[in-house]
């Protein structure tokens, strides 16, 4: 008999939710058990995780293979009826330990267990002190979401939004500062909508100003991808006076183009994102910006796609993650017009390309420079503005060490 193993893809929150997975498997005694837990962002991902189910199947063949995740969630039914297949276990029914517990005990009953994700209200109570690396713990704040891009299908995957209650997250980090980590890092599906549905009704900005103030020994607060149109006053005011929490934000932009935000059913437009990004610039002048961009969003011509391009310069965009369009059935987008799949690579390269001299122009302006570096591993750490260094000497990981940059050498920073 052997420990249930674990296959993750997607996003980091999945990557968190299989943490308490592992926790609650072992607590239920599950054995000989493979489970995967499965990313619905694009038709690719749910095409990946088929393709996974059945690799791991032909090195498994005796083992139980239980499917879950967002792609279980969204099509529990294409799982269900893969041979390789033994079991579809919802979002909601995963972080649930009477699941596990239930299959331990007597595999075979109720072989598809996916819900109405829209019903689940509750927070889920699956916190994880210590997931992460032994120097960056992430804290799961928020899970759901309760808009509708016409690209995305994860509220289907993930449900409305559900926020993790303030104290229960400081409470968390303060075990986790206990523990030694110098960084913690907030994570969730939309994570400035966090507070909406709590009581009094707090912001982002307000979670943060107590985590700050009421965790004095933590070092570094980092926050995961936000969207800036809900960044809220106390958010803005964290930014400006709070050096704990670091000057570092990933937006989710998705296109520079007004008319292709208002296909996408975005709430921001292309003005709204550049004026964030100067305020925050201004508040914090060492501030830099990751931001995803979708490249041939259908209907976009030239002109929308060059909007999309200068806006890596007007946003002082530094970190870019581009995603070529790929239609998600079951979405509004993939019923509109398409574009050509040549177009669309063509383009996701050239975001690419000025992603790459944006941050090569940031890593080439911090030569000469002395930075506070969270070590990752031995030989490697980040700075504040999450840059990659590598360190010829070994460092004491999970520790802040002051390092002098002397070179940049493929895509990362050299401390001297």
């Amino acid at each position: 008999m052997s420990a249930p193993r674990f296959t993750t893809l997607g996003c980091r929150l999945n990557a968190y939710e299989t943490e308490a997975m592992k926790a609650m498997t072992g607590e239920a005694g599950l054995e000989d058990a493979v489970i995967i837990n499965t990313c619905a962002v694009t038709s690719e991902a749910v095409r990946k995780a088929r393709q996974e189910i059945r690799r791991l199947r032909r090195e498994n063949p005796k083992a139980r293979l239980i499917v879950t995740g967002c792609a279980a969630q969204t099509e529990p039914e294409t799982f269900a009826a893969m041979q390789e297949v033994d079991a579809v276990i919802g979002n909601a029914e995963k972080m649930r330990p009477a699941t596990w517990a239930a299959l331990a005990g007597d595999f075979g009953t109720e072989p598809v267990q996916v819900d109405d994700i829209m019903s689940v209200t509750e927070t889920a109570g699956h916190l994880i002190d210590g997931f992460g690396t032994r120097s960056r713990a992430y804290v799961q704040v928020q899970n759901g979401c309760d808009h509708r891009c016409t690209f995305c299908i994860i509220p289907y995957g993930r449900g409305n939004s559900r926020s993790v209650p303030a104290g229960v997250v400081v409470d968390q980090i303060k075990r986790l500062v206990d523990r030694g980590y110098n960084e913690v890092v907030l994570t969730g599906v939309d994570l400035t909508s966090w507070g909406a549905d709590l009581p009094s009704v707090p912001r982002l900005g307000d979670l943060v100003m107590r985590i700050l103030r009421l965790v004095p020994d933590l070092r570094r607060l980092r926050i995961s991808s936000i969207d800036s149109i809900e960044a809220d006053e106390n958010l803005m005011q964290a930014i400006a006076t709070e050096p704990r929490l670091m000057p570092h934000l990933h937006l989710s932009l998705q296109h520079g183009a007004d008319l292709i935000l208002k296909r996408m059913k975005r709430r921001h437009l292309r003005d709204d994102a550049i004026a964030f990004c100067e305020e925050a610039r201004r508040l914090r002048p060492e501030m830099t910006f990751g931001a995803d961009i979708i490249a041939g969003f259908p209907t976009e011509t030239e002109a929308h796609f060059a909007q999309s391009l200068r806006l890596v310069e007007d946003c002082h965009l530094t970190w870019l993650h581009v995603f070529p369009f790929s239609p998600r059935p079951g979405t509004p987008a993939a019923r509109m017009p398409q574009l050509d799949g040549r177009v669309i690579k063509s383009r996701a390269a050239q975001l690419r390309a000025a992603g790459a001299s944006a941050a090569d122009r940031h890593l080439q302006a911090q030569i000469g420079r002395v930075h506070p570096v969270l070590m990752e591993n031995p030989h490697m750490g980040r700075t504040e503005q999450f840059a990659e260094v590598d360190f010829r000497d070994p460092q004491p990981e999970g520790q802040i060490v002051s390092a002098t940059i002397s070179e940049v050498s493929e895509g990362r920073l050299v401390a001297g």
